[in-house]
Parts: C-alpha cells; structure tokens; sequence
C-alpha cells in the first residue's frame, strides 16, 4: 500500500512540475488557456447604430424578390450620364434600345456567318501546332505531312485580287496560288 501511494504521490508531483514548467512557455500558455487575449485595437470597427424606418408600416420582404431600396449597377451608370434612369426597351428585339438596334444593324450583326467558330478553329489550327513545347517536340518528332492544308503565297495572291478588281471579275476568278514545299534530304537540316 505505501508503494502504490508513494508512486501515486511521485506522479503527481511530476505532473505538477511538468505543468508549471510549461506555463512559462508562451504556446503553452495560450493552449492551456492562462493568457488574455485581447482584441486588437486596430481590427476593430464601429458599426453604424440601428435607425427605425419612417414608416412603420413596412411588411418583410417575400423570400426570393428584389430588394426594393437598391438601384441596379446600369440604372446607377444611366443616371450618372443621362442625368435620368433609360426607359425600358421593347420587348420584342432582344433588351436592346432602338439606338442600340441600328447602332448594331449598321455594324452588321445582321450578316453574321452561321458556323463561324468552326471556320476559326480550322484556319487557326497550324498556329496551335507552332505552338508545341520543347517536350512534345522531343518524343514527337515526325512532322505530319500538310496538318492545315496548303499555304497561299501572300505576295502573289495579293497581286491576282487587284488585277481582278481593276477587270472587274469577282475576287473568286482566278486559281489561288500557293507554296509548294520540296522534300528535304537526309541530312539537308544537320549541317
């Protein structure tokens, strides 16, 4: 009995030092919870005090509306350069107003090309192989024949559309000429 009470008693004693050893730490400290911490002076902000609406009549708004006291971004921008909120435009073109509509018209928005992205991709496809890093052209080394199609010769396809256009023959007339690559040799790029 007295040696269980003995190692009991050492224990505690050991615990007890340990736990006012690590007070003086200053992590344990704040672990254990012994430190104040203090708000910073500086992160600390003064709200605006609550005011009551002059009317005391208001009902809550109904979940999911627009909030009634806010001004759009746009009727914000109106205002500040017309001098009065834009009157709301027809329904029937889109949201667009009457100037906005022959502003866009007279830009031709009207002639757009159906599938031009597909067009776009195509034509730009050589400058994205151009593109490659070092890496890709190590382990891909061999160069597919003609990725993009034919390359126009800019000089002479310049030249044949005006000689076209002082005729007066459609930009169409005419075989567009083009760079014909020859086949290098063996070794023509090593030396």
């Amino acid at each position: 009995m007295q040696v269980r009470t003995l190692s009991i008693a050492v224990a505690a004693l050991t615990l007890g030092l340990s736990a006012l050893g690590l007070s003086g730490c200053g992590e344990a400290r704040k672990s254990l919870g012994w430190d104040k911490n203090a708000p910073d002076e500086f992160k600390v902000v003064s709200r605006a005090p609550l005011a009551l609406p002059p009317d005391f009549a208001l009902r809550p708004p109904e979940p999911g509306a627009a909030p009634t006291n806010e001004v759009s971004m746009q009727g914000q921008a109106q205002t500040a350069l017309f001098g009065k909120p834009m009157t709301k435009p027809a329904p029937g073109d889109g949201g667009r107003s009457p100037g906005e509509a022959a502003l866009l018209k007279a830009a031709g928005t009207d002639k757009t090309v159906p599938g031009i992205r597909g067009i776009v991709d195509n034509e730009t496809s050589a400058l994205a192989l151009a593109d490659k890093p070092f890496t890709d052209k190590l382990v891909f080394w061999k160069v597919p024949e003609h990725p993009a199609g034919p390359v126009v010769d800019a000089p002479k396809e310049a030249k044949r559309l005006r000689e076209n256009q002082a005729l007066g023959q459609p930009v169409t007339e005419g075989e567009t000429p083009v760079i014909i690559k020859k086949k290098r040799a063996l070794l023509e790029g090593l030396f």
